[in-house]
Parts: C-alpha cells; structure tokens; sequence
C-alpha cells in the first residue's frame, strides 16, 4: 500500500466524525428554526384568542411578546397589524394613529396596504370633534389618506367609505369657514366677514353652503360701499339659487345697496 492511500485511511474516521459533526448541526439548525417558528405560531395564536375575546390587554402583551421575541417571523408583521387594530377596537385613536402609521411607513407594499391606509385616516377621521367651533387639525391628514385610499387602490373595498368620509371632512372645513366668517358677520366685521365668506366659495364649493356664503359676502361688500362685488356676489346668487332661500332678500339688497 503506498504512502497516499495509507494516509487517507488514517484520516478517514476524523473525516466520518466530522461529517457526522456536521450533519448533527445542521439538524440541530433546522430544529431550532422549526421550534422557533413553532413557538411563534403558538404565541400568536393565543394573541389572537385573547383579541377575539375582547382580553386586550392580554392580546397586547402577547403580539409585542411575538414582535420581540421573534423580529423575522412573519408572525412578527401580523403583530403589529393586530396591535394597531386593537388600539382602535378600543376607541384609543391616538396610540392607533401611531401603530398604523408605522405599519404603512416600515411596510409600504403589505398586502393590506388599502386597509392599512383606511385605518389610518379612520383613526384621524374618529378624533375629530362633533361641531366645527372645536380643533379641525386632523381633517387635513384624513382627507389626505382617504384621497390615498381612492386613487392607489380603486378597486379596494373601502373606496366607497372613504369617498364618504372625505366628503364628511370638507363638509367640516367648510362649516368650520362659515362658523369665523358668522362670527364677524353677527358683530359687523364685514372686511374678515367678507373674506372668510370667499374663501369658503372658493375652497369648498358646493357642499351646501354656497348660498347663504354668496349672500352674507355680498352684504358684507355693500357695508363696506363694495357695491361692484357686492353686486357680483349678489347676481352669483341668482343665477345658481334662483329659487332658493336667499333669492328674495339678494333681490332685495341688489334695490338697496346697488342702484343707491
């Protein structure tokens, strides 16, 4: 037997031993990921039946134990979506603004990036106030989502909602715009009266209130001997709300103010 082959033959039983080494690592890998994909399933699972029975707390502490416990599980993804979700289950705007906020900003191309957009601007949209006297800041961003809603996914289920809900918020912006400009009006500041009133017709068109803004804007312009826009303002009136309930007084006000 030569030399080479001798040595070959010592050195085969290191090579079956570390062969057989590796072999038993690599299941040892395999069985670690299969245990840790487990236990996150598991953990999950049991998040989920505590959200469906209401238990947020409990739910809570189990999706951020999944996110923390096991960041690359896919398990750890749905997490945050179901963080966010119980946040607004429980009427926390705020904390679920903020949850569905990051989901849409870490993760842009989810599955559920129409929902996730949804939710975002229904969390804004659910922290406005009930009268346009009060803080409108989050109209902006809500109108914002849903436009983003409407025009990145018009084929989601949720276009026909946030359609609505946008509509629901100029509505607010404008009710917000004739509440300042009544506000002048009532105490004859006819100049921000006037200017308010305009704004109004120009940012917020036909959402219900054009009428009574074309007519309290033509007023506020004769008050202050605008008789050129207070006429125009008069006639816009008339020729869009012919029969409405500012005809006869625009009527009125155009003998009054502008042939005096």
């Amino acid at each position: 037997m030569g030399i080479k082959n001798l040595s070959i033959l010592l050195a085969l039983p290191a090579l079956i031993a570390a062969s057989a080494g590796l072999v038993v690592f690599l299941d040892g890998c395999s069985s670690n990921s299969v245990s840790e994909s487990s236990s996150a399933e598991l953990a999950f699972n049991s998040a989920v039946e505590f959200e469906n029975d209401e238990r947020y707390e409990e739910a809570l502490a189990k999706f951020n134990e999944v996110k923390n416990k096991h960041p690359y599980s896919k398990y750890a993804i749905e997490s945050e979506l179901h963080i966010a979700d119980i946040q607004y289950k429980r009427e926390s705007f705020i904390e679920a603004q903020t949850a569905y906020q990051l989901f849409k900003d870490f993760h842009p191309k989810n599955i559920k990036a129409d929902y996730v957009t949804y939710r975002l601007a229904m969390s804004l949209y659910m922290q406005l106030p009930a009268t346009p006297d009060r803080d409108l800041a989050p109209t902006t961003k809500a109108i914002q989502y849903f436009t983003e809603v409407i025009n990145a996914y018009p084929t989601s289920q949720y276009v026909k909602d946030s359609e609505d809900k946008k509509l629901a918020c100029l509505k607010m912006l404008a009710e917000k715009e004739a509440y300042i400009g009544n506000y002048y009006y009532i105490r004859n500041k006819f100049e921000p009266a006037q200017r308010r009133y305009e704004q109004l017709l120009v940012k917020y068109p036909n959402l219900g209130l054009d009428e009574i803004a074309l007519y309290r804007a033509g007023i506020s312009a004769f008050q202050q001997g605008d008789k050129i826009e207070g006429r125009r303002h008069m006639e816009n009136l008339l020729s869009k709300f012919p029969n409405g309930d500012y005809a006869g007084d625009a009527k009125n006000a155009l003998e009054k103010y502008a042939h005096n």
